[in-house]
């Protein structure tokens, strides 16, 4: 089946998190040459995005965006190109402000043109910010204008809406014409921001799917404190290993898209191996985007807020199953079958595949309950079969 413009979360890299405004032509080169190199292209990464800080601090004498020419000495048009003939997509960056969140011109009431502009240069992805917007102008009528920009400029670009989920975005999103939206303020490299946006999405499961991707937030998986912007490094910042695999899960149980944060050209090969795994990302990517919703491990009395099963509906009939430990002491965390609308007296059992070592757990019946370490998970795939076929 064709896979059309937003119809699964979009996948790639976004230079932010890691160098915000230290950005220049030969790092973007660089970056999409290990994509291809590295495997990223080929695990589903297909977008490199540029974020702010990209142009200088003033239109032209025509209004005009002008990228910096010290960063971008070949021009957008060039970089789009190079992108281009490596098999992926270029992203840029705007606001529905009158500038940046860096105080860069952004496109309040130049969207028509903008837009334009970003299509001459060959764009395919815009993320779109909310910074200095006007108090008086209603943000959703802001990106529905420049939805309707980008979807008479001539060519196909995905619309990043980013307004941080302020001004009940859930209840308008979808019919701006946004394909992806954020849904949270800015992560950090941290666990305490990790697991607070998590939490936060928890019970929306509603207000994600095709066309209209639920954005927690770019990934910080594999940053271990490498920002050059002491708000993302949050002090020192960095996760373990663990945490960082925990992250990744609940971005691809809960539909969320992946954007690389990191510098790849530093990867370890513990975080290359956790951003390509096949089988998390096929979760993300399964085809009808079906949310997550939440079951409360058993005994009731043994659960808390930061101990939760999310379960997501596969196309296939595969369901995905995750089992989250956001506390700080290892714990059992007991699925119940019955909870997730299979019965005992149903003759079926569930054949479980464990998605991040990789393996065959076996067949169960009526429970799975695997012990979780502290800010760990477990994430499996179950397929129903005949108890006994």
């Amino acid at each position: 089946m064709e896979n059309y413009l937003g119809m699964l979360p979009p996948m790639g890299w976004n230079s932010w998190n890691t160098f915000t405004w230290d950005i220049n032509e030969t790092l973007i080169r660089e970056v999409a040459d290990l994509f291809v190199k590295e495997g990223y292209r080929d695990a589903g990464y297909n977008y490199i995005v540029i974020d702010d800080c990209w142009s200088l601090k003033e239109r032209d004498k025509n209004g005009a965006l002008v990228p910096d020419p010290n960063k971008f000495p070949s021009g957008m048009k060039a970089l789009s190109d190079y992108i281009h003939e490596r098999g992926m997509k270029f992203g840029m960056y705007s606001c529905a402000g009158t500038h940046t969140c860096a105080g860069h011109p952004a496109s309040f009431e130049h969207e028509f043109d903008d837009a334009a502009l970003f299509a001459s240069w060959g764009v395919d992805y815009l993320k779109y910010d909310y910074c200095y917007k006007p108090n008086k102008v209603e943000g959703d009528l802001l990106y529905k204008r420049m939805s309707m920009a980008l979807k008479n400029c001539g060519r196909d670009i995905l619309f990043s809406a980013c307004n941080w989920g302020a001004d009940n975005v859930y209840q308008w999103i979808r019919s701006s014409g946004a394909h992806m939206y954020r849904s949270t303020g800015d992560i950090q490299d941290n666990w305490d921001s990790i697991k607070a946006l998590a939490l936060s999405q928890l019970g929306k499961e509603c207000y994600t799917g095709s066309f209209c991707h639920n954005d927690m937030d770019m990934l910080v998986v594999g940053m271990y404190g490498g920002s050059n912007n002491d708000f993302i490094k949050a002090g020192i910042g960095g996760c373990t290993a663990t945490e960082y695999t925990t992250h990744f899960a609940l971005w691809c149980l809960m539909g969320s898209p992946l954007m690389i944060g990191c510098d790849i050209r530093k990867a370890t090969p513990e975080t290359k191996a956790l951003l390509q795994n096949k089988d998390l990302i096929a979760i993300n990517q399964d085809l009808e985007c079906r949310g997550a919703y939440r079951i409360t491990p058993q005994p009731q009395w043994n659960a808390d807020e930061e101990n939760f099963i999310l379960a997501k509906q596969l196309t296939n009939g595969d369901l995905a199953i995750g089992f989250f430990n956001m506390g700080e002491g290892k714990r059992e965390l007991s699925l119940m079958f019955w909870d997730m609308g299979l019965p005992y007296s149903s003759d079926y059992a569930l054949s479980l595949y464990d998605c991040i070592e990789h393996k065959e757990l076996g067949l169960f019946t009526e429970r799975f309950a695997p012990v979780v370490e502290p800010h760990g998970c477990v994430v499996v795939r179950a397929k129903l079969v005949r108890k006994n076929a």
